[in-house]
């Protein structure tokens, strides 16, 4: 009898153990605990696309308002994520925490769909779950974009879009109680709104399928669309943020509109490798359920349309045609991630229907390898490439770059880009002649590891000089603004950034023509700074664009690497 209750308790341990809410609250936990440590990460291609949350997370500290008190090139969720993040772990590896950061809203959603599924069925639950957990936990995108291996530090509001899609998916094909789906609609749409409008309108055209697909009653999507709306009018009424979010929109469409097409066939491209066996599946799936398909046609009757649009093949669509959609503005991202709970119930349907040796079996396996293995693998696989390289790197030499100087590199890495920012210096006018025939050094320059490298260091050096100059006259610059992409001077001097400017600012897609208040703060700012190590065509573009509010500020050579623009009333107390 003792042993019978022994087997019993132990049983019962491991079923706890392997539940998918307990497995992510222990993934939620080392989380937690990695945060905490003063961990580096090797450094990456465009990483500087990070710099953009300090940006933002010092302005939100200072209480200025998305959208309404700065203009930004995605919704704030993800920065007020990443600053709630940084109020808790100060001194966390800031990719780690802006990744991991959206686990604070899909985590519990995908707990609330879970426990759902794993009342029916814990190999279905797990097979959702730890997929996704790959996803947000490895902070990486799901195609390699350069070919050194390094974090990816750029595109992740992008992935933070593609795991929410994960989770409105799982609950949109997994959940039956209407009330939880509810939950989930509303929580997983208000996300993607605040995160991405083109991830919204994934999102949508996924709501929209599902209920012409009878997922969704009437009562539900009504009430979901009530509440969500509800939810913008609270934020506009006590901020002003949604109507000045729309209008951010309407300005970032206009600045891409001419992209559009173009960018259809580049995530086409892009995502090829998924689209191409999905689209073979879907095909597949139709010519294997085609006589079942066409006696629920020939009934007329408003239920059999709807279950022959859901079927597993057209739920493969569309997602297929919603991932394209959100592909065509990325550069990187977890491309369609969230194809995989679409294509497990066909796998799971003729599991229980065919044989395990019958064609139909067969072909479903192995289409569906092909579309969902080949992400999951290549993320795992360029993640182990860059932190197992990463014993032979070196940390970033730094004083003043916070936590933003966590990263480490090859000895040779750091060595050039040590020389190069000399090299810069001296031969300025070479770089000029780049901007004069509108053209970078190299077409693929802000993914060089030593670029990225050696604007840490110039930014380093360029607080030295700030702080030396302030010390030496006996001022202080306030507001600081740097004519460049990223502007974490603010953070790092403990400062304010002037409010109505972009950030993540780049001037050919994110930089609105300035109206009149952005061109006031402009004018008021104490410091305006221009990179010069390099000289860049997108600085050029940023100092053309802000110009007319700099005609009374003094410029002056603050190093080698900075130029400085001072407003009048500092610059009359500069000796």
């Amino acid at each position: 009898m003792t042993m019978v209750v022994e087997h019993a308790a132990t049983a019962k341990r491991r079923s706890w153990l392997t539940s998918p809410v307990s497995i992510l609250a222990i993934t939620a936990l080392v989380m937690l605990v990695f945060l905490a440590l003063p961990l580096n990460v090797p450094i990456g291609p465009m990483y500087w696309d990070l710099f953009i949350y300090f940006d933002a997370a010092n302005r939100l500290f200072s209480g200025q308002v998305p959208a309404t008190d700065f203009f930004a090139p995605v919704g704030p969720l993800g920065y007020y994520l990443f600053t709630g993040g940084v109020k808790l772990f100060p001194n966390a590896q800031p990719l780690l925490l802006v990744h991991w950061s959206l686990f604070a809203v899909t985590a519990p959603l995908m707990a609330l769909a879970l426990w759902q599924v794993n009342q029916r069925s814990r190999t279905t639950a797990l097979a959702l779950l730890l997929p996704f957990l790959v996803f947000a936990v490895l902070p990486f995108n799901t195609r390699e974009f350069y070919s050194f291996p390094g974090s990816d530090g750029f595109g992740i509001y992008n992935r933070q879009v593609c795991q929410l899609l994960y989770v409105l998916t799982v609950a949109l094909i997994y959940l039956r109680d209407q009330r939880l789906l509810l939950i989930s609609i509303v929580a997983g749409m208000t996300g993607l709104f605040l995160t991405k409008i083109t991830g919204f309108v994934s999102g949508g055209l996924l709501c929209a399928f599902a209920f012409a697909a009878g997922r969704l009653t009437l009562r539900t999507a009504v009430t979901s669309a009530v509440l969500f709306l509800g939810i913008l009018g609270f934020l506009e009424i006590a901020s002003g943020f949604t109507l000045n979010y729309f209008a951010d929109i309407l300005a970032l469409v206009v600045m891409n509109e001419g992209s559009l097409l173009p960018r259809f066939l580049q995530a086409a491209s892009h995502t090829f490798g998924i689209v191409v066996p999905a689209g073979l599946l879907a095909l597949a799936l139709l010519f294997h359920d085609r006589a079942h398909l066409l006696e629920k046609l020939r009934s007329r009757s408003l239920s059999g349309m709807a279950s022959v649009i859901d079927h597993e093949a057209f739920w493969i669509m569309a997602v297929l045609i919603a991932g394209i959609f959100f592909e065509t503005q990325n550069t990187g991202s977890q491309a369609l991630i969230f194809i995989w709970p679409a294509v497990l119930p066909a796998l799971t349907r003729l599991w229980q229907t065919e044989t395990a040796r019958s064609p139909a079996f067969l072909t479903a396996v192995a289409l569906s390898a092909a579309t969902a293995l080949p992400p999951l693998i290549n993320t795992v696989e360029r993640a182990a490439r860059t932190y197992i390289g990463a014993i032979k790197n070196v940390e970033l030499p730094n004083q003043n770059l916070k936590t933003l100087g966590r990263v480490n590199m090859r000895p040779e890495v750091l060595r050039r880009s040590e020389k190069m920012l000399d090299f810069y210096a001296r031969h300025r006018e070479t770089y000029a002649d780049f901007i004069r025939i509108q053209e970078l050094p190299a077409y693929m320059y802000y993914s060089e590891f030593d670029f990225q490298a050696a604007h840490l260091l110039a930014i380093d050096g360029a607080i030295d000089a700030i702080r030396e100059l302030e010390a030496e006259q006996g001022i202080r610059f306030e507001t600081i603004l740097n004519l460049n992409f990223v502007n974490p001077f603010p953070w790092l001097l403990d400062r304010q950034a002037p409010l109505h400017v972009a950030i993540g600012a780049d001037p050919t897609r994110a930089v609105p023509p300035p109206d009149a208040e952005a061109l006031e703060a402009v004018r008021q700012t104490d410091l305006i700074l221009h990179p010069t190590c390099p000289l860049t065509t997108a600085n050029a573009d940023l100092l053309k664009i802000y110009a007319p509010a700099m005609q009374e500020h003094e410029r002056i050579a603050l190093n080698q690497c900075f130029d400085a623009y001072l407003r009048p009333e500092m610059a009359d107390r500069i000796e």
